[in-house]
């Protein structure tokens, strides 16, 4: 028997909090379904952002994590039924095909669109990768110091040496940052190659430990010391920064999940975030620091996104071209 939204009792929670057992009031809002499983995806930040769930009986609902959700409120009397129950049970592809009497059953209540397949799968830093990578001559913290005897007058060089030079922590995301913006600094406006990929290394190394805020500075680094060993002709080494760059693309396991994942990459890398309105209205208002600043996050997004192969909607002869122009408008 179907019973009509208004004879049934509802409660309304985040989606986010959704677990298995509970009966969801469908997008139509006439039927409802039982969750069978609860998947949560997070976004690069590691915050709840999307849930996946699988109803009983076959489809899947994808939500918001934030959104409100209505939850059928049913008495024992009611669960004990429900299996028997033709509201409670989601649409399966059978349901969609004619039945022997000729009449069609009712439409799905969800349409998952075909998902790309999954990548193939990425191994982290092995030992014949990492030899590829010049060992650092004594601590991290000596590292920095030879880069501020080496740019005594560099403003820039040395208030972020300062910092690090007190102890450099890989678990701290500023840390990690500043590591970042020093190699950066070295390359970008100092045209120093040696000592960029240098301080670059002290990143290079560090494995995905699956906190995309701290891996940000890591990617960062990878693709501005790959596009610096490719400039430099060292193409196997550029290859392993490139490798290590996309570890996180290939370590889910799940493959409906990586398959997600997958397209969502893809999207990001056809979509990158290049700050135009950000440096157009700096430009409009003569502020050179500030279009300074948004042209430096540009060239980080382009360099990354050219460590990725480029998108199908930049290649990579026109990310060289476009680098190319984002380097002579910061260094100028």
């Amino acid at each position: 028997m179907t019973h009509p939204p208004a004879s049934r009792n509802y409660s309304e929670q985040q989606a986010g909090t959704l677990q298995t057992g509970h009966h969801l009031l469908l997008p139509d809002g006439e039927r409802s379904a039982e969750i069978q499983r609860v998947d949560v995806e997070t976004d690069d930040f590691g915050t709840p952002a999307m849930v996946l769930a699988t109803l009983t009986g076959g489809g899947m609902l994808r939500i918001a994590a934030g959104s409100a959700v209505r939850i059928v409120d049913e008495t024992p009397d009611e669960m004990e039924a429900g299996a028997g129950r033709g509201d409670v049970q989601a649409t399966t592809a059978a349901d969609t095909t004619p039945d022997t009497a000729g009449s069609p059953a009712t439409a799905p209540a969800v349409v998952v669109p075909p998902l790309p397949p999954a990548p193939p799968g990425t191994g982290g830093p092995g030992e014949e990768d990492l030899a590829l990578i010049p060992s650092a001559e004594g601590t991290p913290e000596s590292v920095v110091e030879a880069v501020a005897e080496a740019y005594p007058d560099a403003v820039g060089v040395l208030l972020l040496t300062e910092r690090l030079a007190k102890g450099i922590n890989t678990k701290s995301g500023s840390c990690l940052k500043d590591l970042s913006d020093l190699a950066q600094e070295l390359y970008i406006i100092r045209k120093d190659a040696e000592h960029a990929l240098a301080v670059a290394d002290l990143l290079n190394v560090l494995p995905f430990d699956g906190n995309r805020g701290r891996w940000a500075s890591v990617e960062a680094a990878l693709a501005l010391s790959s596009y610096i060993c490719r400039q430099l002709g060292q193409e196997e080494r550029a290859a392993v920064y490139e490798k290590f760059l996309r570890t996180p693309d290939g370590m889910e396991t799940d493959p409906f999940k990586a398959r997600i994942n997958a397209k969502v990459r893809q999207r990001s890398l056809n979509e990158p975030n290049l700050y135009d309105k950000e440096i157009f209205r700096a430009i409009d208002n003569s502020n050179l620091d500030a279009e300074r600043e948004w042209r430096l996050l540009r060239l980080e997004s382009l360099l990354v996104l050219r460590a990725h192969g480029g998108s199908e909607t930049i290649g990579a002869p026109e990310l060289e071209r476009r680098i190319g122009n984002e380097l002579e408008s910061v260094r100028a």
